[in-house]
């Protein structure tokens, strides 16, 4: 009995045992949750035919905004040839892995029958933006699996029991340029159709704007981007087992504040061409917006947390050098990409337009998400964590000392000539 306790001791109750259980009650709760939604349908939910989608599809955007690390990151390495930024691309990968898993989770509880997601693949409507949008999720999710496995492969108890299976995965490593030619391509076109898919619809004045498929893009590689560097940062400063170069990051801060600059232009003139002229319904939602209900998270969530703090923050030199503030840049972007996706999609539920023959009044709705709503949605916000924390504790998903040979040798080179220069 003392020998059983102690192992409990020194096993559970651990800063690492803790966060597990933690996370398994969280997971637990939310298997209780989706169980019940698959039971009992999405009437125990709070979503209405006026609002459809709302905190599930809010995870779904984010995850998918905050994944999008792996294909822009990938694509500077494996395309352009930033070798050096290898390792962080590493950290993307695994990101992009998990965020699309969580997207995936929480879309198999919104779309009410569960049992009849594979019909998309079968039946196609090649008319449709969600139908373009579910064909490069799932297509793009194969790539990622494909990347991630040399990641898997450094696995040690995978190493030891089955060391063919983990040479196999490893080697995949080598088609790592074509997986990210191929990654870039479906992870552009779902990201700028997530966009598209509310922009072409125009019963909902505030969605109708051509602007919508850039706004997605944009937000995405710099949420992305944002969560990947703040995953290496936090992982550093937790555990020995994660290994960062604080000088990589650093560039990359800077380049993000600079993609900053353009983010907060852009948002001004999408902002500014909104209070022109009247229209019913947009501008009911964009008072609703800046004005109403949404305002402090559009305002102060946005704008001045999400997006013009952090960009003041990264491109002033002595901040962006001093690794807490870089850190909490780095959050409040991510935490400013997340409100844009849920301010986007929820307002244009919440301004309602009943097109009748004698005249046009503009009435709202309102949503709050029920227990089981939360309950699914934290469950999945608790899958990502624990997929991250398992991803550096065990498969050295944050390590910049792990670079390509092919770096190696050519900074081995460069070294040299300065040396014998």
């Amino acid at each position: 009995m003392k020998t059983i306790l102690k192992t409990i001791r020194e096993n559970i109750f651990t800063p690492w045992g803790l966060w597990l259980a933690f996370l398994g009650l969280l997971l637990l709760s939310a298997l209780i949750a989706g169980l019940t939604v698959f039971w009992k349908g999405l009437i125990i939910t709070n979503l209405t035919n006026l609002v459809p989608w709302g905190l599930w599809i809010t995870i779904d955007l984010s995850s998918i905004a905050v994944a999008a690390g792996a294909f822009s990151l990938c694509a500077i390495v494996y395309l352009f040839g930033f070798k050096r930024y290898e390792p962080i691309a590493r950290t993307a990968t695994f990101v992009g892995f998990t965020g699309y898993s969580m997207a995936m989770m929480a879309l198999l509880l919104d779309i009410g029958r569960p049992d009849r997601f594979w019909k998309s693949f079968v039946f196609w409507n090649t008319h449709s933006l969600l139908w373009e949008v579910t064909m490069c999720v799932g297509l793009y999710f194969t790539v990622l699996l494909l990347e991630v496995a040399p990641i898997v492969a450094s696995f040690d108890w995978l190493r030891t029991n089955y060391p063919k299976i983990a040479e196999k995965m490893e080697h995949l490593h080598h088609y790592a340029p074509a997986l990210a030619i191929a990654g870039l391509a479906l992870s552009s076109l779902h990201q700028s159709s997530l966009g598209a898919v509310y922009g072409v619809i125009k019963a909902r004045p505030i969605w109708y704007r051509p602007e919508m498929s850039v706004m997605f893009m944009f937000t995405a590689i710099l949420g992305g981007v944002a969560l990947t560097l703040f995953i290496s940062m936090l992982a550093a400063r937790l555990t020995p087992k994660a290994r960062v170069n604080d000088m990589l990051i650093e560039r990359v801060a800077q380049v993000l504040g600079y993609m900053m600059i353009a983010y907060l232009y852009w948002r001004f003139w999408d902002w500014l061409a909104q209070t022109y002229t009247y229209e019913p319904g947009r501008t009911e939602a964009f008072e609703l917006l800046t004005k109403g209900p949404l305002s402090f998270n559009f305002w102060f969530g946005e704008m001045l947390f999400g997006a013009l703090l952090p960009t003041i923050i990264l491109l002033k030199r002595s901040l962006r050098q001093t690794p807490l503030w870089r850190m909490l840049a780095f959050a409040m972007i991510v935490g400013g990409v997340v409100a844009f996706r849920f301010d986007t999609n929820i307002v244009g539920f919440l301004t309602v337009i009943p097109y009748t023959p004698d005249e046009m009044i503009v009435q709202y709705t309102s949503y709050t998400p029920s227990l089981v709503e939360w309950a699914a949605g934290l469950g999945i916000i608790a899958f990502g964590m624990l997929s991250i924390s398992v991803g550096v504790k065990y498969l050295r998903v944050v390590d910049h000392r792990l670079v390509s040979e092919e770096y190696e040798v050519v900074t081995m080179n460069v070294g040299e000539t300065v040396r014998n220069s």
